[in-house]
């Protein structure tokens, strides 16, 4: 019997596993895929190497960050970062450059947007605003200017819905603390550290990519437990509200895993569904209507050594497929052969829509003619 068996091979999964094997618990960690990271994997083609979306490590968390620099001994490097925003076919330094923004938007709409940033702070004093939506906490920050330019166009491409249909707690946790002030007084007056993440200039990364990260979790785990691969859970056996097994499906064997505390770090979706007497009616219907954002990753392979110097490049406009294009190579030198290099794309997507269901061929034609 397994003392806690682990739903789910990402970096939660991982890391709740890695921290049970170090207080000397025993543990199951089972993943669907071959292969584990989650999302956060690295992917090889031939030598080339990629991470489905560029993923950055920063954290003021000193706990966190002493947890991953023992995980990985000397194995990070510490990365620049150093990104821009195609808007209205100009180039915009992120974070943000005074010159180069009032140079790329113009006097009259750089005005514009100071002008509605002030009213807003003085709305803000006056009384406190109501804030429910991704909206109207970044008009709340940065002005209606601002957020009809860039936030609105780039939130509603990658998460497919409109803005004041985004809750406010989550997009106060992506971007914490950031206002159009602070953002100023950071590009104008650089302090040590950056005043909030979004804004962090340096980043730690694995020199093989971000997917070592789970590699090396793995490795650990699996110096006293076990990391299950490829294994797909079939269901949940449970007893009113405690669970007290699982089946599980690897290959052409199926056996059922005791245990004595479970940790899922798997969709809800799929939760739901694999519960065993089935969940109530009432909660399989809630949990169908819930949807999850999907991502289509176009890596084009390239026989050149660099095309930018950016780490990342956001690309708000609709009438660009991709939402964001990063070169692994300005992350890590040993993500191509030498005198080679890569572009990632990255496209938001419904699971079934047009972009999920198109052909490889025609998702890289249609990715090669927008770069």
């Amino acid at each position: 019997m397994n003392s806690t068996t682990v739903l789910g091979g990402g970096l939660t999964g991982l890391s709740a596993g890695l921290v049970l094997t170090q207080a000397g618990r025993p543990v199951l960690v089972v993943e669907r895929e071959p292969t584990v990271g989650g999302l956060a994997r690295t992917v090889s083609r031939g030598a080339f190497r990629f991470d489905l979306g560029g993923h950055r490590f920063f954290t003021r968390n000193k706990r966190i960050e002493a947890f991953l620099r023992e995980l990985m001994g000397g194995e990070l490097l510490s990365v620049p970062r150093k990104s821009q925003i195609l808007l209205r076919g100009r180039y915009f330094d992120y974070p943000l450059r005074p010159l180069n923004a009032v140079w790329g938007l113009g006097v009259p709409t750089t005005v514009r947007m100071l002008f509605d940033y002030a009213i807003e702070r003085l709305k803000n004093r006056l009384w406190d605003p109501q804030m429910i939506s991704l909206e109207d906490w970044v008009v709340s920050r940065f002005g209606r200017s601002m957020y009809r330019v860039y936030f609105k166009e780039y939130s509603e491409k990658v998460w497919g819905i409109d803005c004041d249909r985004i809750c406010m707690e989550w997009v106060e946790q992506r971007i914490q603390g950031l206002s159009l002030g602070i953002a100023i007084r950071n590009a104008l007056f650089k302090s040590r550290g950056a005043p909030v993440a979004t804004l962090a200039e340096e980043s730690l990364y694995p020199p093989l990519g971000i997917g070592r990260i789970a590699e090396r979790m793995r490795e650990e785990i699996e110096r006293e437990n076990r990391v299950l691969t490829g294994a797909r859970i079939e269901r949940l056996e449970h007893h009113g509200d405690r669970v007290e097994g699982l089946t599980v499906t690897k290959g052409d064997r199926t056996r059922v895993v005791e245990g004595e505390e479970f940790i899922s770090t798997i969709p809800l979706t799929a939760l739901v569904r694999m519960l065993h007497p089935a969940a109530p009616v009432r909660v399989l219907e809630a949990a169908s209507r819930l949807r999850y954002r999907d991502l289509v990753i176009v890596a084009v392979m390239l026989d050149r050594e660099r095309v930018t110097d950016q780490t990342w490049m956001y690309v708000p406009g609709p009438e660009i497929p991709f939402s964001r294009i990063h070169e692994p190579t300005n992350w890590s030198t040993t993500m191509a052969p030498r005198g080679k290099t890569l572009l990632v794309t990255e496209h938001f997507c419904f699971s079934g829509d047009g972009t999920w269901r198109a052909r490889d061929e025609d998702l890289a034609e249609m990715t090669i003619g927008h770069l």
